[in-house]
């Protein structure tokens, strides 16, 4: 080969090499970039990582404040409240003490007649801040010190005692469950029933309102549960105290509690007072020094007359009384304007009993052929208590009987097992 060939061949191979050292360092300059790329994005991942885990720290502790900011809120407003009622109290104690009067009439606008104990009965001023239709008589008040404006309306003050004889819910007790009594049922609609649905009828007439009625016969004949009855056609508040329970041991107890008594009535009116066992304070009065310790029962029935006296018939207040003494009730109690209506429950007749009878076996699995008018006839002169206590025995000893039985069964039937 001559020298010229292999110069060309050299410069062949040299151009072939320069060619590939170029792609080299194009390939290894390509791979360096995707590095430095890759390296950028992986720092780049891991800052928004960061970022992102701090910006959900800040927002959970910006809940937690927020939410303690709230609480704090809260805590300044009922601490505000409290200092409000404090000052309050405080400006009420550094005043001068308030008389305590009760309001007898409201004389207009802005004008009643109230009586303080024991000064006497004041005309006053009303202050702007009471509303005066809020007052009506028997309000218990307060007088200004100095110019007797009445500028409060206090609570009314009913013992404990008297506030626990107001039966909460109306008696659930109906006409339909009372038989036997049906002309005392007609005469209590008459002056009970019509004067509170209707009294527009008497005053059209021109007559007033029966205000009590008296209940009389033997013990069990329904005169309490016609009371109730009552208490729940008319949707009246039901206040039922017995006579014993106003006979107390310190002097003016009971006069006392009887004047809460109405006091109450008033408030929750339309009511019903229904007063049984009436003869343990209304029976006649003895002559004074006989030495039987009277004075005190004497003294509450009094206040008793008084009360019966004091208030209207329109104010929806009815009294009804209940004894199976009446021959010893003083002549005083029974008078017409006090008691307008007497209603006697006697025994109930061989038809009574069967309608007892009936009603109280409404609900039992009799069997046919029972005769409730030949039961009716056998069981003379008891009252309608007796005949429900009758039904109820008869109820226990068929439950005993039957226990008995089953046990005898199950006696024979192991006795008889192999």
């Amino acid at each position: 080969m001559s020298i010229p060939e292999l110069q060309s061949n050299n410069e062949i191979k040299s151009d072939r090499m320069g060619g590939v050292g170029v792609e080299v360092d194009h390939h290894h300059h390509h791979v360096a970039e995707e590095n430095c790329s890759s390296k950028l994005s992986n720092q780049g991942e891991g800052l928004r990582q960061y970022y992102s885990l701090h910006i959900h720290d800040f927002q959970l502790l910006l809940q937690h404040k927020t939410h303690n900011l709230n609480r704090l809120q809260a805590q300044r407003n009922d601490l505000n409240s409290k200092v409000r009622m404090l000052r309050e109290e405080l400006h009420l104690l550094q005043e001068p003490g308030s008389y305590v009067g009760e309001v007898v009439k409201v004389m207009g606008k802005n004008k009643v007649l109230v009586k303080v104990h024991p000064e006497g009965k004041y005309v006053v001023d009303i202050d702007k801040n009471i509303d005066i239709t809020k007052i009506i008589p028997s309000t218990r008040v307060a007088l200004r010190n100095d110019s007797y404006v009445l500028h409060l309306i206090l609570p009314s003050k009913v013992d404990p005692l008297v506030n626990l004889m107001k039966v909460e819910k109306v008696p659930d007790s109906t006409y339909d469950i009372i038989g036997g009594l049906d002309q005392q049922i007609k005469e209590i609609k008459e002056v009970i029933e019509l004067p509170i649905k209707h009294p527009e009828l008497f005053e059209s007439l021109g007559i007033a309102q029966p205000k009590g009625v008296l209940l009389y016969g033997p013990p069990g004949t329904g005169k309490t549960l016609l009371a109730r009855a009552v208490a729940h056609h008319t949707d009246c508040t039901f206040i039922r105290v017995s006579g014993s329970e106003l006979v107390q041991k310190y002097i003016g107890e009971g006069s006392r509690m009887v004047r809460e008594l109405f006091v109450m009535a008033r408030e929750h009116a339309p009511s019903i007072i229904f007063m049984d066992e009436i003869d343990s304070i209304g029976s006649a009065r003895m002559e004074s020094g006989s030495g039987n310790g009277d004075s005190e029962v004497q003294r509450t029935m009094l206040e008793l007359l008084n009360q019966l006296d004091g208030f209207e018939a329109s104010n929806k207040i009815k009294v009804l009384m209940a004894t199976n003494r009446i021959d010893i009730l003083d002549q005083a109690l029974l008078r017409p304007g006090r008691i307008d209506r007497k209603i006697e429950f006697p025994n109930p007749n061989a038809e009574s009993r069967q309608d007892i009878l009936k009603i109280h076996s409404r609900r039992m699995n009799l069997m046919r052929g029972i005769d409730l008018k030949k039961i009716a006839e056998k069981m003379n002169g008891a009252s309608g208590a007796e005949l429900k206590v009758c039904f109820s025995l008869i109820c226990i000893a068929c439950l005993v009987f039957l226990e008995a039985l089953f046990k005898f069964v199950i006696v024979e039937a192991f006795a008889k097992f192999p």
